[in-house]
């Protein structure tokens, strides 16, 4: 497997173009499924997700391609709604194929998906939903097989705001007999996306960014091209790194409202961050503040996919901090790996107690997840010597080339490839 050597202690300076959002991508290229013909997709990052994604499309009869941050995606050949069990596997996104494929076919069969093991992520939601919207759902050995002769509309409420189970539940609504309200929904910046991709469709779809959406059918929807919003989990891992290096970073093409909830945090340890439209200034010169409490919850509250970064920054500050993972139970995987580089972290449940130290060393370190690995290349990135992050696929599904985003920042950091063994080859 690739691993990202990293010569450490360099402040991060300069400029850099952040790129679109990889959680607004994927429901969107799934929402291509709803309507016959071309559709084009400007501002998707090259990423591993995005690319299983593409190989699921086309597993299914559609044609794609991905070039200069284009997907294009023909959906006129889309031949069947039984997604490969193999791909699935591969990655957690793959389940909002399943409201398209409902609303197009009548049928979808699915299996129960893959992706980053940071703890448990059940789909109930996304049935329960299915099943108010009248689809007969059969579960045996993992597959899961979803009929439905009409979708009709219904009033869901959710008990918790699930982002997948309100996407999932907003496309398979929106070609539903009758109107659909979803209550309890989540507010992310994503589904406010995949809502303006839809509505560009032609469907009839309001509320979303509030916890209560409303969807009203239609027979129809057309092809279209669209630009996908920039990922703010990208943005706040850029900014957090320009922090802990002590460095000065600017950040184009950015939503700040996205990151609200970020910008708070960082301004509490002493970061000095100026927005300016789509522009974000970062800057840290001294050593950072600890911040007494953070906790993570779905959005507008602090994200969960930037807490691993942020326990680096803090890990870094002057004092005590203490972070509450509220969303997934295994999302503490890295401070294993930290202390390896010197920091000072203990956990008790979901609660992660950190003293700040004032350097963290160099060292070979593994990345179990996609944001665990992002916060050991910035662990690497503000510490002294060398460190050496394995397991950089995690880190791809997410970034797209986390080292050449980085090294156009000043950062000494290089990908190495393993070199295959006369086994390899002779396979």
């Amino acid at each position: 497997m690739d691993k990202l050597v990293i010569e450490g202690g360099t402040p991060l300076s300069g400029t850099i173009r952040i790129h679109g959002a990889k959680n607004a991508a994927l429901p969107i290229m799934a929402a291509s499924l709803l309507a016959e013909g071309v559709h084009s997709l400007h501002n998707v990052p090259k990423l591993l997700d995005i690319e299983t994604m593409l190989n699921i499309l086309e597993r299914l009869g559609c044609r794609g391609t991905h070039e200069n941050e284009t997907v294009t995606i023909d959906t006129s050949m889309l031949a069947t709604s039984h997604v490969p069990e193999d791909l699935m596997r591969q990655m957690r996104s793959s389940i909002f194929l399943m409201g398209p494929l409902l609303a197009r076919f009548g049928e979808v069969t699915i299996y129960q998906p893959g992706g980053c093991a940071i703890g448990e992520r059940k789909i109930d939601l996304h049935l329960e939903g299915l099943k108010l919207l009248g689809t007969e759902i059969e579960e045996n050995n993992g597959c899961i097989h979803c009929r439905a002769a009409k979708l009709t509309g219904a009033d869901i409420h959710l008990d918790y705001p699930s982002v997948g189970a309100t996407e999932n539940i907003m496309m398979a609504a929106a070609m539903a007999e009758g109107t659909t309200t979803i209550s309890g929904a989540a507010r992310e910046p994503e589904i406010q996306d995949l809502q303006n991709y839809l509505n560009q469709m032609g469907a009839e779809i309001m509320g979303a960014g509030t916890d209560t959406i409303t969807i009203r059918g239609v027979r129809k929807l057309t092809a279209c091209t669209y630009e996908v919003i920039p990922d703010r989990i990208v943005a706040g891992t850029v900014m957090i790194a320009a922090a802990a290096t002590r460095g000065s970073v600017t950040l184009t093409h950015t939503n700040a409202t996205h990151l609200n909830s970020l910008i708070h945090v960082l301004r509490r340890a002493g970061v000095q961050i100026t927005v300016c439209n789509d522009i974000i200034n970062v800057s840290c010169m001294g050593r950072p503040r600890a911040v007494e409490r953070i906790v993570t919850s779905p959005y507008p509250s602090f994200p969960t996919d930037l807490q691993s970064q942020v326990m680096v920054l803090l890990a870094l500050a002057d004092g005590f901090s203490v972070i509450k993972e509220t969303v997934f139970e295994g999302r503490f995987k890295h401070v294993e790996e930290m202390a390896r580089m010197g920091a000072d972290i203990s956990t008790d449940l979901n609660r992660a107690f950190i003293r700040g130290v004032q350097r963290l060393y160099g060292a070979t370190v593994e990345a179990t997840d996609l944001r665990a690995g992002a916060a050991l290349v910035i662990a690497g990135l503000a510490a002294q010597g060398t460190t050496v992050v394995e397991q950089a696929h995690h880190i791809d599904r997410g970034y797209d080339g986390i080292e050449k985003l980085f090294q156009k920042l000043g950062a000494r950091i290089s990908r190495k490839v393993p070199v295959p063994g006369p086994l390899d080859l002779a396979n």
